[in-house]
Order: C-alpha cells, then sequence, then structure tokens
C-alpha cells in the first residue's frame, strides 16, 4: 500500500475555501487512497514557521491571499508563468526536497474562457486593478490581440497596470471607474471585483452582450451576471475558475492525468447549494 500522502489550501481567510472539495473529489475519482487535502488558517507571519513543519508526506499546497507573494522566497524556485505576476498559488513537493511554485490560475483562466468558446479576442476589458487583474491581465496576453481596457478608481491603480502591461507585454489603457458601464460592450469583459461592485452596472448591459467572465463564485450569480445571461450574454463564472486551476494543481501534485474535472465541477455545485 502507498504511503499517506499530504496536500492542503493555506489562506486567511480559509474557511469559505472550495479547494478541499475540489480536490478531495478528484481523489475518489482517481482512486487515490490514502491522500488527504485539508485547510489551514495561515496568514504571512505564520507562514515560514508552517513550512518549516512540513514533512515529507507532503505533495503540495494551494495558496490563496495574502500568501501568493509572501511564499516565494520560502521555494527553491517558481515557474516562468509564476514569475510573470510575482505570484503563486501552487506548490509542488519533489522527492528530492525540492519546492517550486506555480501559477495556475492564468492557464486555469485560460481553459475556462476556451470551455466556453473563447479563444481569441480583439479587444477585451477589465473590472478592477486588485490582486487578480494582474492573473486577468496575464490570460488576456494569451488571447487577446488588440486592446485592453482597464477600469481602476485610483491613479495608483492605474500606474499599477500599466506596469503589469509593459512587463506582460500587454497593450493596455487605463479608464475611471465612472465610465465603466463602456466596458460593458467590449468583446470580452473580466470582472476582478469585490462581491456587489459590479451590482450597480447590470443596468447598462447593452441588449446583445458579448462575453462576462465574472471571477466571483459565492454568491452567485452576481447581479451582473444574472442580467448578462438574461440579455443572451455568454458568461463564465468563477466557479468555472476555480475548477481549472484546480485541476491543474491535482495533475501537479499527484502526477495524473487528466484530471476528472466533471467530478470536481459536480462536487463544487454540489457545496455551493448546501450553503
Amino acid at each position: 500500500m502507498a504511503a499517506p500522502r499530504r496536500a492542503a489550501v493555506l489562506g486567511s481567510p480559509i474557511a469559505h475555501s472550495l479547494s478541499p472539495v475540489l480536490h478531495r473529489a478528484a481523489y475518489a475519482e482517481l482512486g487515490l487512497e490514502g491522500w488527504t487535502y485539508d485547510r489551514f488558517e495561515v496568514d504571512e507571519k505564520a507562514l515560514p514557521e508552517f513550512f518549516g513543519t512540513l514533512g515529507s508526506e507532503w505533495a503540495g499546497l494551494s495558496l490563496t491571499m495574502p500568501l501568493k507573494r509572501a511564499v516565494i522566497p520560502l521555494l527553491d524556485g517558481i515557474s516562468d508563468t509564476a514569475a510573470s505576476v510575482d505570484a503563486v498559488n501552487t506548490v509542488v513537493f519533489a522527492e528530492d526536497g525540492r519546492r517550486t511554485g506555480d501559477n495556475t490560475d492564468i492557464p486555469g483562466m485560460v481553459a475556462a474562457l476556451r470551455e466556453h468558446g473563447i479563444d481569441k479576442v480583439e479587444t477585451a476589458a477589465i473590472l478592477g486593478a486588485g490582486a487578480t487583474a494582474s492573473s486577468a491581465l496575464a490570460a488576456l496576453a494569451r488571447i487577446c490581440t488588440g486592446e485592453v481596457v482597464v477600469h481602476v478608481r485610483s491613479e495608483a491603480r492605474a500606474a499599477e497596470m500599466r506596469q503589469w502591461a509593459e512587463r506582460l507585454d500587454v497593450t493596455v489603457r487605463t479608464a475611471d471607474w465612472d465610465d465603466a458601464e463602456q466596458a460593458l460592450h467590449a468583446p470580452l469583459v473580466v470582472s476582478t471585483t469585490p462581491a456587489g461592485v459590479t451590482d450597480s452596472l447590470a443596468r447598462a448591459v447593452p441588449e446583445r452582450p458579448a462575453a462576462l467572465f465574472d471571477v466571483l463564485y459565492d454568491p452567485w450569480p452576481t447581479v451582473l451576471a444574472a442580467r448578462w445571461s438574461a440579455y443572451g450574454g455568454a458568461v463564465v463564472g468563477g466557479l468555472d475558475l476555480l475548477v481549472h486551476q484546480a485541476v491543474l494543481q491535482v495533475e501537479q501534485m499527484t502526477g495524473r492525468t487528466p484530471a476528472p474535472l466533471e467530478a470536481m465541477r459536480k462536487a463544487g455545485e454540489r457545496a455551493l447549494a448546501a450553503r
């Protein structure tokens, strides 16, 4: 019998995380007996001590805020994808003890969009400029052939997004949040804002909207996503992203491919419905 293997998600707050539901569903589907996946409340200050307790039974970690940058100095290396946005959401432990960081949010976004038939767009718009916006910009760098307009609330955030754009080689124009209604006419709109922030924009959804990627999954649907869908537009949700990035994590941590995407999605849907 294979030795027990452990994985977990870390962050603060962490009680809301769906990652244990998704990863455990994958382990069950793959027949990985002895594999466990837990959640731990860990902030930036506690992270180094937590890493010091990890033994050879550990296969990997998922990381959420505020740890995606704080973890980098504790690792032996990070992937080019993670380096492109200075953010790690996945740590894989090798048999020789090396700890390598990756970012599955970016390819997860691309995969979620492609699942909904969105492979290429000429232009796009991003609502918000927080931590998720840089990953969204990196994902758009792979599928958007033209300008990305980012709607922000402050010049400081606008400057940050312009810096990311230069680093990612994306053509970006920043615009004021007061003009965010204009973003809704783009071929692809990516909303990276917290719950409730885009509710007031729902009244401005055009009669024939194109595609919306709203990274939230709880509550779902958001007011904006519900209106968008009612008007016949394509909607990609936060659960789509969560599942696709988790699929990549499971494959890296277990070495088993392909990970069972549909089983993971159904487990996530059941867990959200029970909340």
